[in-house]
Order: structure tokens, then C-alpha cells, then sequence
């Protein structure tokens, strides 16, 4: 069952570490370990969750093969699986979170998905604001003139046609200098 990483072990310790880690992981739904640990528990957890879906008496034999304690094979059995009903796979999720301070190995977070938490959360709704209708809007131009202050029309102007001389006479001041250099 498990997979080809040997992590350092013989191959007795190796299963032996990895049933108490997949033991411990669906007990408490998050583990925080080393990043090749995390990939091999993954599949490993996966597969007990599969089982537990399963929920006939020889998956059930299965899982208390492979997992440590009896309370987490009933555990997974009648909360983890269900919870998974309608997903076909994915059921873990592997976050990296940096070197560890002593030996700078890097860690991770494997974590199970929270289905429950995506269907309890509801969709955003988009809305758009109403059209205005018909009755508010004005029915001609001059209602849209008599709408803007004249006065700022005016000084808005203004104020545009006195920056165009400005910017007019700073870019021929340039241009001559140019000239001059050459």
C-alpha cells in the first residue's frame, strides 16, 4: 500500500511510521509534517476514506488492518466518509509553509477538505441596479442642459482653454532650446 519514498527507514519502521501518521492524520483531520511524509500519506488517506465510503464489512476489516485504533476506523467510518459522498477524489489538501527552524527541512500542512464548509457557504449573488425608467429620465436636451449649473460649464471651459496656451508655450521654449544645443 504504501508508496516508493523510503524516508530514511527500513521497510518495517517505514509502514509502521506511516500507519500511526494516516492513523493520526484522520483523527484529527490536519497534520502538520515534512513534504515527502505529507505525498506519501496522501494517497495512503485517500484510500482509507474510499474504504470508508465503501461501508460494507470487508472495507471495514481493511481499514482496521491498516490504521492503528479502533476509534478512528469508526470515526471514519460514520463521520469522515460521509462527508465525501458526493466527491469522487481530492479528499486531502498538501499546503507548503516553509523550512522547519532546525534542520530546514521543508514543511507542509495536509489537511482534509472541507465539503461542508463550501456547501454551507452561499454563492455570491450578483446584482445589477435597476434601469432607470422611462419617467425619469429627461424627455429632451434642454432638460439635460437645465440639469448642469451653467456657471460650471463656463469655468470649466475657461479653465481648459487658459492650460492649452500654457502647455502651448512650454512645449516652443523647448523645442528652441533644442535648436539652440544643435
Amino acid at each position: 500500500m504504501p508508496g516508493t519514498r523510503k524516508l530514511g527507514k527500513p521497510t518495517d519502521q517505514r509502514i509502521a511510521m506511516l500507519r500511526q501518521l494516516v492513523t493520526d492524520f484522520l483523527d484529527k483531520g490536519r497534520m502538520e509534517t515534512t513534504i515527502t511524509r505529507a505525498k506519501e500519506i496522501r494517497p495512503i488517506a485517500e484510500k482509507m476514506i474510499t474504504l470508508g465510503k465503501k461501508n460494507t464489512l470487508a472495507s471495514r476489516r481493511d481499514a482496521l488492518a491498516f490504521l492503528t485504533r479502533e476509534d478512528v476506523v469508526t470515526k471514519l467510518f460514520a463521520e469522515i466518509a460521509p462527508k465525501y459522498d458526493s466527491r469522487q477524489g481530492g479528499y486531502c489538501r498538501i499546503v507548503r509553509i516553509g523550512p522547519r527552524r532546525g534542520d530546514g527541512a521543508e514543511m507542509a500542512v495536509i489537511a482534509l477538505v472541507e465539503e461542508e464548509a463550501r456547501a454551507a457557504r452561499p454563492a455570491p449573488v450578483l446584482t445589477a441596479p435597476a434601469p432607470a425608467t422611462p419617467e425619469e429620465l429627461p424627455e429632451t436636451v434642454t432638460e439635460l442642459e437645465a440639469e448642469i449649473d451653467p456657471v460650471d460649464a463656463v469655468d470649466a471651459e475657461a479653465a481648459e482653454v487658459e492650460a492649452e496656451p500654457e502647455a502651448d508655450a512650454e512645449a516652443e521654449a523647448e523645442t528652441e532650446e533644442n535648436k539652440d544645443e544643435k
